[in-house]
């Protein structure tokens, strides 16, 4: 089809349609938002009984898109329930996105995220994949920031503990039909939690089932890459395993732990540090931003002074690399004690150590433990983990990587 300066659209028939001209649909506009602040604030939780993911703060943010006029003015109002047409294409389809990111109150009594732009540039794939409306994360940062700004009282004081955010976008579509979603509704909400996960965990390896595959979704952060995992979650647990690890194809590839990443860390054939691994973006495996940093974290020389084996030497060369690795690559680990470390990490856990890894009835894999940490960790997972925290909660600068709210 060929547009005419008329306005008019010559087809390849030779008919002409008229062209109706373009809409400027707005984009996201955070110098316009409105806040309503509640009348009626919520007491603060019992951090001794905090359940993570179940006390939400006062306030939410959201912002809606119509095809006709792009986004709305964004709102900070009052925590409440979200109205949708039974319809909406996020309840038939499952047209949904989200992101999981921390806030954290320094010893400076000021407020940091980690990395958001990360979150924010994943949010922005993941909205894309779904062909939900296009989103400006810059904004939704802003918005955020906003946010945590009003629910500052909401953030513990206290080491380890944190103010979990949830941006989600929703196809909001009301019309039946396997089509895009061209209407969206955004939103973010928030709540206080604790550490999510400390001690060790154990793994059911599962290769009948998969989270994800070559050319699906797994490398984005959407609903639908979650709720199949809670039959294998839930057979896990009744063999008494912490989470499932996912293998994929007839080599039994490693790729997730559950919804986390995961890491080995591997004594080198030459006896020149340690490996440590994680199975490569291929599409398959989500780009998480703790799996990002340990990989920054670990290729940084000034970090390896941080690493002890056994106490005996004062630091460890590490050699992070992205790469494919198997069951089969783990048994042969364990069995000739190589295997040093297998670590699982994501926003919620941060770094969690493994124990032991079963497969059809039995343990395949053995990792150290080191019982001296408080978590189980070996000396590159606690290194990892005390880093991080140490950014995250503001007692150490590193690259940028703690982002002030203001």
């Amino acid at each position: 089809m060929v547009i005419k300066p008329n306005g008019y659209a010559e087809t390849p028939c030779g008919v002409r349609a008229h062209e109706e001209p373009e809409v400027s649909l707005a984009r996201l506009d955070i110098s316009k938002l409105t806040i309503r602040l509640t009348d009626a604030p919520k007491p603060l939780p019992d951090l001794r009984t905090l359940v993570f993911g179940v006390s939400f703060s006062d306030h939410m943010a959201t912002a809606s898109f119509h095809p006709a006029t792009g986004w709305s003015t964004p709102e900070i109002k009052p925590y409440a329930p979200l109205t949708l047409d039974p319809a909406s294409s996020c309840l038939q389809y499952g047209c949904n996105v989200f992101e999981g990111m921390k806030a954290y109150l320094g010893p400076d009594s000021k407020v940091r995220l980690f990395r958001p732009e990360l979150n924010m540039r994943r949010l922005e794939r993941s909205v894309e994949r779904l062909a939900l409306p296009p989103i400006d994360g810059d904004a939704v940062l802003e918005l955020i920031k906003r946010l945590v700004q009003i629910e500052k009282r909401w953030i513990p004081k206290l080491s380890g503990y944190s103010f979990y955010l949830r941006p989600t976008v929703i196809g909001t579509r009301a019309a039946l039909g396997p089509v895009a979603s061209d209407q969206a509704d955004l939103y973010i909400i928030a709540c206080p939690g604790g550490s999510y996960w400390s001690h060790p965990a154990s793994l059911l390896a599962v290769s009948d089932t998969v989270r994800a595959w070559p050319g699906g979704t797994g490398g984005h952060k959407i609903g639908g890459n979650y709720s199949p995992g809670f039959l294998p979650q839930r057979e896990a647990s009744a063999h008494g395993y912490n989470q499932v690890l996912w293998l994929f194809g007839e080599e039994q590839r490693v790729m997730e732990a559950g919804a986390m990443n995961v890491f080995v860390v591997v004594r080198r054939a030459d006896g020149d540090g340690l490996d440590v691994l994680t199975p490569p973006l291929d599409g398959t495996i989500l780009p998480g931003v703790t799996r990002a940093s340990c990989l920054e974290l670990a290729a940084d020389p000034t970090f390896h002074a941080h690493i002890s084996i056994d106490g005996s030497i004062e630091g460890t060369t590490l050699y992070p690399t992205e790469r494919v690795f198997t069951l089969s690559d783990l048994e042969r680990w364990s069995t000739s004690g190589d295997l040093v470390e297998f670590l699982c990490v994501g926003t919620a856990a941060v770094v969690v150590a493994v124990h032991d890894i079963g497969f059809d009835g039995r343990v395949v894999v053995r990792v150290p433990t080191y019982p001296n940490d408080p978590n189980g960790l070996g000396p590159v997972g606690r290194a990892l983990r005390e880093q991080i925290l140490a950014v995250q909660e503001g007692r150490k600068e590193y690259k940028g990587w703690g982002v002030v709210c203001e």
